[in-house]
């Protein structure tokens, strides 16, 4: 058996198959086991990759080299048996990454913001009439991207991939830089405490995500984020994004202007429409950072233009989901389910004016949410609290003196709740027009005590409210 595939999620069902189409004999396992893994075991079996389901891990016999899916940890005792015997252990983007290194490629890693920088540059990228392929962490698992690109399916000008601390910490050369090569742009937009009770500790996790502006030729960084800003001597070739006039770099030849975007000087951009779309000033960091990547990959100002007229903003991240007028009053209900932390749960109620209705909770990760509790206590007129974390969140919002919160077993049942107090404030308005009131789905914790994944529980969110629009009353 020459190859082992640890983890059958999307990133290893597409190493499998990469591997499988290189000829590669492949065992694929996984400790779990459900519906879903019994499918992907089906759909493997016909192909000639066998599966194992629900045992511990175990190293096979004749063993080379054992690829590893973003959610098993480094460090598993497997792994570092591998190791000792000298089997290489690569990481599933560092696979992909071995087939793909011909193509210029732009990386983006960060706590926050990295799935929307993506997607803009991506979107780009696509106005310039080009191939800028998003995935990695969003989109297509990169091995199905290496795939699809061997068989003639997909056709990259560029890989533009969001990257993981994981998959970070799982790959030797991803994003190497060669002389004389294509160009690597290496973009961070934000760093938070996050990820800890995988990686450790705060320098554990920096320096994963290091590793992509280490190796890049080009970066590109938010010179407003505080922990960033002290690393300011560690890399040459690198432009620094601010929105402040005061912070910003005369070398990273964007900015941001009375909203409209500057390139080199030039006003690209009127940002009202996209400030709609993609509400917070986070949002206006993550443009500056696609923008100037974009630029240092060649895209005309005309196409970053017209990307910023088409982008409608990214699913589960201040996603306006429905939206029900009650008399004078408009309810909107807003998706920010991708906000797994306390820091994406700050973000998202700083980018919206009150009032506004919070729903919050699920599995708690390690952190300070001091922030982010004095937050809700300024914006926030009343919070539902789902999942593992919610006696813990009520407990810690008692603390400072915040008690308009109610425990609730169930999402459906915060949507009902959410509703019901946003129609209370509605009613107390007597009748004349005011700022919309905001449902707001931001978690601020992992979904996993309930849920399979972030989106998973964003597109449940999402039926509840959009089975509630247009039959309720308040």
């Amino acid at each position: 058996m020459g190859h082992q595939v640890l983890g059958l999620g999307i990133a290893g069902l597409a190493a499998a198959r990469l591997l499988r189409a290189q000829g590669y004999e492949v065992l694929v396992w996984d400790e779990q086991e459900s519906p879903l893994l019994r499918q992907r075991q089906a759909e493997l079996s016909q192909e000639g990759i066998p599966v194992r389901l629900g045992e511990p891990f175990q190293l096979a016999t004749g063993v080379e080299q054992v690829v590893v899916s973003p959610g098993i940890a480094w460090d598993h005792p497997l792994l570092q048996a591998a190791r000792q015997q000298g089997i290489e252990v690569v990481g599933e983007a560092e696979l992909a990454w071995r087939y793909l290194e011909h193509l210029p490629w732009v990386g983006i890693t960060g706590t926050n913001g990295k799935s929307t920088t993506t997607a803009l540059v991506a979107e780009m990228f696509k106005a310039a009439g080009l191939e800028g392929i998003p995935c990695g962490n969003i989109g297509l698992p990169l091995s199905q991207v290496a795939l699809e690109t061997l068989q003639g399916k997909l056709e990259p000008d560029w890989i533009v991939a969001e990257l993981s601390s994981y998959q970070l910490e799982a790959s030797s050369r991803l994003m190497s830089s060669t002389p004389g090569g294509p160009p690597r742009i290496g973009v961070w937009t934000t760093f938070t405490p996050d990820h800890l009770e995988r990686h450790g500790t705060l320098e554990r996790y920096a320096g994963f995500k290091a590793r992509l502006l280490d190796r890049a030729q080009w970066r590109v960084v938010n010179g407003e984020d505080p922990y960033l800003c002290r690393r300011r001597q560690d890399w040459e070739n690198t432009y620094w994004i601010s929105l402040v006039a005061g912070q910003r770099d005369p070398t990273a030849f964007v900015d941001l202007r009375e909203s409209r975007l500057y390139i080199q000087g030039e006003a690209v951009a009127e940002l009202g429409d996209f400030a709609e779309r993609c509400p917070g000033q986070h949002n206006l960091q993550n443009l500056l950072l696609a923008a100037a990547a974009a630029r240092l990959a060649g895209i005309p100002n005309a196409a970053i233009q017209k990307a910023i007229r088409s982008f409608a903003g990214m699913p589960h991240r201040l996603e306006r989901v429905a939206q029900i007028q009650m008399g004078s009053t408009l309810i909107r209900f807003v998706n920010d389910s991708k906000a797994t932390n306390y820091e994406a749960g700050w973000v998202a109620l700083n980018a919206l004016p009150p009032p506004i209705v919070l729903i919050a909770g699920g599995r708690a990760k390690q952190g300070d949410p001091a922030a982010w509790l004095q937050l809700i206590r300024a914006k926030v007129a009343r919070v539902l609290l789902i999942g593992e974390a919610g006696p813990t969140l009520a407990a810690a919002l008692k603390g400072i003196h915040y008690t308009d919160v109610e425990l609730v077993p169930t999402l459906d049942l915060a949507v009902e709740r959410a509703l019901a107090a946003a129609c209370s404030l509605s009613r107390q308005r007597d009748g004349a027009p005011a700022q919309p009131i905001t449902v707001l789905l931001s978690p601020a914790c992992a979904s996993f005590d309930q849920y399979s994944s972030f989106e998973h529980r964003g597109n449940h969110f999402r039926a509840c409210c959009q089975a509630l629009q247009g039959s309720l009353e308040c």
